[in-house]
């Protein structure tokens, strides 16, 4: 090669290597941990399907659960609505970071459908319709009835102004137009589950967990229905709202996002691993055991959709209820 040729070959090299190297970096990614930010406390049902998430992802590369919790999951996903695309900074959140929360603020620091991509919608958590037992009722059709006639008397617990937990226990009332049931709410499942176990509260409409049922099981509470599409899995004798009530779904589905930006390749590849995690009977297992269902359709596609379809669901629902954002 005489030396013009050299120096042109050098000239194409130079300008071809941005793209080089960016497909390069996409090829090997992640090569160095990822953070996975739970806008949450520890502790709670999305850290826990995140760090079962995170263990399954170990096939891809190392990804550490990093709990920045407050405001209902907007100060979490905030900062990853703000971080680099590149894949490093990724959000496990749920229909209250994506939804509720926004929908409640004023001017939240993001807006969920332009800041972020859904990469996948791992399980979701229903909530339920649960009694204490000395309420003189057998099942849902009964205590509906029970609702509607003592509507100024009944009152129902939540895990908090503004969380899902509440939004079940509106609808329930927008449903059977029994306005006057009046919200108690608790800072958490805990001690809600705690005064409907004592009786303080009648009612209460809870995220289904393996506590519950045990509880449920042990006769200290009753659930008479889950607000799910179907009976879950984990506990098929107890019904379906909707088989009684049509239109009582409200679940909390968590799942993987990252910011709007993030390189598609990236996305698709966090997608595919997913959906390969839920094909683990283990996983599948945990899950269930914890009254999670796991999503059959973990695509980035499929979590586009069905977030677009929960928007314009549960909006609607929030502003007929004023709903309030917990403080």
């Amino acid at each position: 090669m005489d030396r013009r040729g050299f120096i042109r070959g050098l000239a194409t090299v130079a300008a071809l290597s941005p793209a080089v190297r960016a497909a390069g970096a996409q090829s090997r990614y992640p090569d160095h941990p990822v953070r996975l930010i739970v806008p949450y406390a520890p502790g709670g049902v999305v850290d826990a399907v995140a760090r079962q998430w995170g263990e399954r992802m170990r096939t891809v590369g190392t990804f550490v659960v990093e709990n920045q919790g407050g405001a209902g999951g907007l100060i979490g996903a905030g900062a990853v609505a703000r971080a680099p695309a590149d894949g490093y900074t990724l959000l496990f959140g749920d229909t209250s970071s994506q939804i509720i929360s926004p929908s409640l603020t004023a001017s939240p620091p993001y807006d969920a459908a332009k800041d972020f991509v859904a990469v996948s919608i791992v399980a979701t958590s229903s909530t339920a319709i649960v009694i204490h037992p000395s309420l003189p009722v057998t099942n849902f059709a009964e205590f509906i009835k029970y609702a509607q006639g003592h509507n100024a008397k009944l009152s129902y617990a939540s895990a908090g102004a503004g969380t899902v937990t509440h939004l079940a226990g509106e609808l329930f009332k927008q449903l059977i137009k029994a306005p006057g049931i009046v919200h108690v709410p608790y800072r958490g499942a805990g001690p809600g589950l705690s005064d409907l176990i004592a009786g303080t509260v009648p009612m209460m409409t809870p995220n289904v967990t393996g506590q519950v049922l045990d509880m449920h099981r042990s006769g200290k509470v009753k659930i008479l229905a889950v607000n799910a599409p179907a009976r879950l899995k984990a506990a098929p004798e107890i019904p379906a709202a909707n088989e009684t009530l049509p239109g009582l779904v409200v679940q909390l589905a968590a799942g993987v996002f990252a910011p709007a930006a993030t390189p598609q390749p990236i996305v698709a590849q966090l997608s595919e691993a997913t959906a390969a995690g839920l094909k683990d009977p283990d996983f599948i297992r945990v899950l269930e055991a914890a009254g999670l269902e796991a999503r059959p359709d973990a695509s980035f596609t499929a979590a586009k959709a069905f977030l677009d379809a929960e928007q314009k669901r549960l909006v609607p629902i929030i502003q007929a209820a004023g709903l309030k954002q917990q403080q």
